[in-house]
Formats: structure tokens, C-alpha cells, sequence
């Protein structure tokens, strides 16, 4: 068996080729990943959490959208300090959560929201 030696010119273009395969690869089979979109904020509850947004970044959203508003809770991004008010820019991700096995009929899905105020 013998000694094979490339070029170092050679060998960094065929490793950086075969890293762009890989992620060309990765982007193409790889999972969805999720959009933040921004909305508007139309209320929020202190005490329960319930957040409500309007605005064209609901459209298609996760969760429970009734007349053009998503509502559900908000969980709130690490060292967020500001309270969400009626008109603020918020930009989030939503999820929807089934109903628990064995709960009540006509339980709703349960909408989480995460994101936070754009200031």
C-alpha cells in the first residue's frame, strides 16, 4: 500500500466542499424550523397570562384564532421585564397543545405563546 500526498491547496478545497455538501444536505432534508412573525398586541391579563394579538402575523399561526386573534399564554423570554400593552409591536412563536387524554368533553387546545415586546 502506498503514500498518497496532496497538495494542502487541494485537501482544503475538496474539505471545504464536502462541508458545503453537508450543509446543503442538512438545509434541504433537515426539520422546519419555526418563524417568529410580529403582531400587535390587542390585550394582556397579568394575573392569568392571556395574551391576545391581531394583525397579518396571526394569519396561519398555531393556537386558537377567533375573528383574526390569537390568544393564549405567554411565557416570556429569559431577563424580559416589560409588560406587554394594547398596541405594542410583539414578535413570537406560537404552540398549540391537544387536550389531555381523559379530560373533560369539549376541552381546548391549550395555546402557548412565546416572544416578547419589540422595542
Amino acid at each position: 500500500m502506498g503514500n498518497v500526498n496532496l497538495p494542502t491547496p487541494v485537501a482544503l478545497a475538496g474539505g471545504a466542499l464536502c462541508a458545503l455538501g453537508g450543509y446543503l444536505l442538512g438545509v434541504v432534508a433537515g426539520p422546519d424550523t419555526v418563524e417568529r412573525t410580529t403582531a400587535v398586541v390587542e390585550s394582556y391579563d397579568t394575573e392569568t397570562n392571556e395574551l391576545c394579538l391581531s394583525g397579518e402575523g396571526v394569519e396561519g399561526q398555531e393556537g386558537r384564532v377567533d375573528d383574526g386573534v390569537l390568544c393564549g399564554t405567554w411565557r416570556r423570554t429569559s431577563g424580559t421585564t416589560a409588560q406587554p400593552q394594547p398596541g405594542d409591536a410583539f414578535r413570537f412563536v406560537s404552540l398549540s397543545t391537544g387536550p389531555v387524554a381523559g379530560a373533560p368533553e369539549g376541552q381546548r387546545a391549550a395555546t402557548i405563546i412565546y416572544g416578547d415586546v419589540v422595542r
